[in-house]
């Protein structure tokens, strides 16, 4: 996470000729803070500056890692952009800038601003690329000593920042020299410090905007989605919701919040923790761990943005079937929090906030002083956490208007009676931004609500009826909200809207999702490859081995896959790898343009590899455009570019799959390490060939693998475990076997057949006939014994398969296999369905992790981690079965079609397919997905560009773009003055009106135009006609049945069956 990613804070590090344009210093801005830099220096000169006569800051090379440093925050608070690898100096005569070409040339501008505000002249030492430095070191020192010759002993007092290291060669350098020098070192980041403690008006409407972004990154996207995880009780790690989280916070729109996602970006990565493991510093991280909300437990969440690289923080903490402890202690901590913001008033002591909320705690809960954190939070700013203003009891630095807090207060270690070590230990955070007023204090997150009722759960929906009362006379307190009044209830939304707000948050994620993919962001697969990394990929190992040019013309090298670009009048290579997309277009003058875009490592397309991670001051070239005359020689050099890449990106897809291929190792036999772990008399598919009588086997768990042997010595199948995908254990219920079932990463010989599936298997009951053919009493003796035999069988069956399934589990505990993820799954037979997935109709059933068919050969196994999608096709009013087509993340795999699922089984569907977090789409006709992927393969940048998946999505009507025309609406505090973009605010609202009126005098029309007979009245009157008959006790069958027949399948459903779709225009 960079620092820098920013585009405010950091200007071009001459990556691209003339860039400077892009960037423009605010010379009012510069101005007025460079005298308050300058009157806070004379003021404060002994005090806080340790009376030096010159200021020196430099500020370090670029970083890939998320950090706070006083050089960058002056450089943003000064210029406006962090300058990396720029070193400044100011004494009262001169400010001296050492830097490079490019800077320099962007510095220019403040020479005069800085003469007038101060009366200072700047001085650029420009420092060419290959030089170190010292020589413009030594100009500078040679200056400040001539400024100040005569005063001291020669020898001025010169401030820099002590507690900031040195980084990169040029301010090593610095620090070498400057420790050598004659002059008297002291630290002035107490000075800097006071100065960024007191904000102007736009310092705070940065931190108000990225408060105003927090809490509603909290509100529309955190809190939405922990209810919609406990109310369907889903399993979801702490660090994917925070991956979740993040892209909320870098685009802002995901939080119906108006800001422009290059001014906003993260203060630290998201915090989620919960099941026992707490760590309240803002350093904590979310780890793998699933979110854990069983009764008594407690989940912190923490959220930090930034808006034009000023930070905000908020934190809340919420409460599942909270416990009296937990109750009481989160009240006093409330209160607590509250008693601390209270105290931050113009006037009074730092020191005073903490010992308000320390005094609250002391009164109202003493035993848990030793729990409270030693500190209520610190100043915000530029800095995440600013020096000098900590608030805690020692700190007796005096409240200003105009200071900002991160007011954070928490319990940590607090421990519960409770035996389960997921909620025996807990803490409580409670955190927000506060802004200091001259008449009042404003806590900016505060619309993000901490009150009990809003932060605690419980989902012991039958005992607390019971409990109500009784809690209500004892506690004298409110009880709890269930689950079943979570918030997202108390708006009366129904599930149905619940799934549909999820799936449209689920399209977006899997359009973005598939976007990387297509742009070769992430492999396809179970991920078991390496990815090739950039270090990887060399056109050319030296200058020699290039083609000598021809023109200056872009040459294609098939041979060595290379792309020659004429830059400055040099041919440069680049890899066809690095090219991201190459298109061209013809303006009206008959100029052809042909535009480059390369990989450009940390974007969303290009994520970072080991190589750009190692090189993290490296420079990215990100796209480059060349102009020529010939339309023909343009169109030839980008079908060439896209013929290389698609054959290098096939090549290194395919080595990457053989990459994934497991060797089978030799098995390793228990021996005299331990007693096999033994299930005997089992039957084996695919079956051994030969013609011989088949005979059954016995299945042995040794040291790396499974072994199945007859008998006979040329039947046997070794499993080994590392060639486990997907291993299923499934007793028999309505089914006449129990299984074990092995669907392995690659394929294996069973016999002479070649399978990715083994199955293991009893069958329960003998198949019988019973001659005759005639009806036994249900109460013979001999059929009541023969049923009970079989029931007893099939229990015995069922718990062997049982006792091996679990001791297989705890060998695969072991720590050697932690890296196999290996547990038998076992199929929920309550969400299965019927379909045909091959020729023949089976019984299809989900488990955690897969849909699968495992008695009908041939087996259904199907991964849901590798599905992209899945499209309902033939869905409709009237139909008795649709059919389930599933595409899968690698497009070159053929789809995946079930047929002749009965229609009372897609609600059951749906639910299940949200509830796994798989986008799904209708269609009432079927699709041609071969054409479909051959298309999206064929141009995936079109695909992108057009939204993607949402061709699908037919339910798209004119109430969601109302909707979300509305949501979008810009954040405009009372005290901003309007922007540019209100203008278009107010025709969007025009234009707003504008559609209301038409649709108005659309319906005039329609309801004129609907004076015959709708298919409604038709219906209503045949439905008269049929209770008429006398067909009142008909089946539903028949009168769909009649129905159909009436008035043909092709009409349309009736309005009352579905609701009615608003025009579209």
């Amino acid at each position: 996470m960079a620092d820098h990613r920013n585009a405010n804070s950091q200007p071009p590090n001459g990556s691209a000729t003339g860039s400077g344009s892009i960037y423009s210093i605010n010379l009012d801005n510069f101005s007025k803070r460079l005298k308050a830099l300058y009157l806070h220096w004379n003021e404060q000169k002994a005090e806080l500056w340790g009376s030096s006569n010159a200021l020196a800051v430099a500020t370090p090379p670029p970083s890939e890692d998320l950090r706070y440093l006083k050089s960058s925050a002056l450089n943003i608070w000064l210029l406006g952009y962090e300058f990396p690898e720029t070193i400044m100096v100011f004494t009262k005569k001169h400010i001296h800038f050492l830097c490079s070409q490019k800077k320099a040339s962007l510095l220019e501008v403040v020479k005069k601003s800085a003469k007038e505000a101060v009366g200072v002249d700047v001085m650029m030492h420009v420092k060419a690329k290959s030089d170190d430095g010292t020589a413009l070191m030594d100009a500078i020192f040679r200056s400040i000593r001539a400024q100040y010759k005569g005063f001291e002993n020669d020898a001025p007092a010169f401030g820099y920042l002590a507690r900031e290291t040195p980084e990169g060669k040029l301010l090593e350098t610095w620090a070498e020299k400057l420790k050598s020098a004659t002059f008297q070192l002291t630290d002035v980041t107490n000075g800097l410090s006071d100065l960024f403690a007191v904000k102007d008006k736009e310092e705070l409407m940065n931190v108000k905007k990225a408060a105003y972004l927090s809490y509603n990154v909290m509100n529309n996207i955190v809190v939405p989605r922990l209810e919609s995880v406990i109310d369907e009780e889903k399993k979801i790690s702490h660090a994917t919701l925070m991956d979740e989280t993040e892209k909320a916070i870098a685009n802002p729109q995901l939080a119906k919040v108006k800001l422009k996602p290059e001014n906003v970006d993260i203060c630290y990565p998201p915090i989620f923790q919960s099941g026992g493991e707490f760590d309240l510093r803002p350093s904590a991280v979310s780890n793998e761990e699933n979110l854990y909300y069983d009764s008594a437990s407690v989940i912190l969440c923490a959220v930090g943005a930034r808006y034009n690289s000023y930070c905000s923080n908020i934190a809340r903490t919420f409460l599942i079937d909270a416990t009296p402890l937990q109750s009481k202690a989160y009240e006093v901590l409330l209160k607590a929090h509250e008693a601390a913001i209270d105290m931050l008033r113009p006037g009074s002591r730092i020191s005073a906030a903490y010992q308000a909320a320390l005094s609250v705690v002391e009164k109202d809960a003493p035993d848990l002083i030793p729990n409270l954190t030693k500190s209520a939070g610190t100043g915000i700013g530029l800095e995440f956490r600013e020096s000098g203003l900590n608030l805690n009891v020692k700190n007796e630095r005096v409240v200003k208007a105009g200071m900002v807090f991160n007011v954070s207060l928490g319990f940590q270690n607090l421990q519960s009676e409770s035996n389960n070590p997921k909620n025996k230990n807990f803490s409580l955070l409670l955190a927000d931004t506060v802004i200091v007023g001259e008449q009042n204090t404003e806590v900016v997150t505060g619309k993000s609500s901490k009150a009990v009722k809003d932060v605690a759960y419980s989902f012991n929906e039958d005992e607390e009826e019971e409990e109500k009362s009784a809690r209500a006379e004892t506690n004298g307190s409110e009880p709890f909200m269930s689950k079943t009044t979570l918030r997202s209830d108390n708006h009366e939304i129904s599930k149905e809207e619940l799934r549909r707000q999820h799936q449209a948050e689920l399209a977006r994620q899997k359009n973005e999702e598939t976007a990387r993919r297509l742009a070769g962001g992430t492999a396809t697969g179970d991920n078991r490859a390496v990815a090739k990394t950039s270090s990887d990929l060399i056109a050319y190992k030296n200058v020699n081995d290039l083609p000598p040019p021809r023109d200056f013309m872009i040459q294609i090298d098939q041979k060595n896959e290379a792309v020659l670009l004429p830059i400055y009048g040099s041919m440069v290579p680049f890899h066809v790898a690095t090219i991201r997309t190459v298109s061209s277009q013809q303006d009206t003058n008959r100029n052809c343009f042909i535009r480059i875009i390369f990989n450009v490592p940390g974007t969303p397309f290009s994520p970072h590899d080991s190589n750009s991670i190692k090189n993290q001051g490296a420079i990215y070239l990100k796209e480059v455009s060349f102009r020529s005359k010939d339309p023909r020689h343009i169109s030839e050099v980008v079908q060439q570019i896209k013929t290389l890449r698609r054959h290098v990106v096939a090549r290194e897809s395919e080595k990457a799959e053989r990459a994934t291929l497991v060797t089978q190792e030799k098995l390793q036999l228990a021996g005299n390490r331990f007693k096999p772990i033994r299930l005997s008399d089992l039957w084996i598919r695919p079956v051994f060939g030969g013609r011989g009588r088949k005979i059954p086997g016995t299945l042995e768990a040794h040291v790396n693998g499974f072994r199945y042997s007859t008998t006979r010595a040329d039947e046997r199948v070794d499993v080994m475990y590392g060639n486990i995908k997907h291993a299923f254990f499934q007793p028999a219920e309505k089914e006449m076997i129990t299984l074990l079932h092995f669907h392995l990463h690659n394929h294996i010989m069973v016999g002479n057949k070649k399978t990715k599936d083994v199955q293991f298997y009893v069958e329960v009951m003998d198949v019988v006939q019973t001659l005759g053919g005639g009806k036994r009493s249900a109460y013979d003796p001999d059929e009541i014994e023969e049923e009970q035999r079989e029931r007893d069988r099939k229990n015995k069956i069922n718990m062997d398969f049982q006792s091996f399934a679990n001791r297989v589990n705890d060998l695969w505990g072991q720590p050697q296999f932690n890296g196999l993820d290996l547990e038998f799954d076992q199929p929920l037979r309550e969400l299965g369905f019927h379909g045909v997935p091959y020729k023949s109709s089976a019984f299809i059933v989900p488990t955690s992790s897969c849909l699968v068919e495992l008695v009908e050969t041939p087996f259904l196994v199907v991964t849901l981690s590798e599905i992209e999608i899945v499209n309902l096709e033939r869905v409709g009013i009237g139909q008795k079965n649709f059919d389930m087509t599933i595409v899968f993340k690698d497009f070159k795999k053929d789809v995946l079609r079930i047929d002749s699922i009965p229609s009372t089984s897609l609600d059951g569907i749906k639910e299940w397919l949200d509830t796994t977090d798989i986008k799904y789409y209708e269609s009432r006709l079927n699709l041609n997905w071969r054409q479909i992927l051959k298309t999206i393969t064929d141009d995936p940048q079109s695909f992108i560009e057009n939204g993607g998946w949402e061709f699908l999505n037919l339910e798209a009507s004119d109430s969601d773009s109302e909707n979300s025309e509305e949501s979008d609406q810009g954040y405009e505090p009372s005290d901003m003055e309007p922007e540019s973009e209100s203008e278009d605010d107010e025709s969007d609202s025009e234009s707003l009106v504008e559609s209301e009126d038409e649709e108005e005098e659309d319906s005039e029309d329609e309801s004129e135009e609907e004076k015959g007979k709708t298919w409604e009245e038709l219906e209503r009157e045949a439905s008269n006609a049929d209770r008429e008959k006398g067909h009142e006790s008909d089946s539903e069958e028949d009168r769909r049945r009649r129905k159909m027949k009436t008035y043909g399948k092709s009409r349309a459903p009736p309005s009352s069956a579905i609701p009615k779709r608003s025009k579209l225009r």
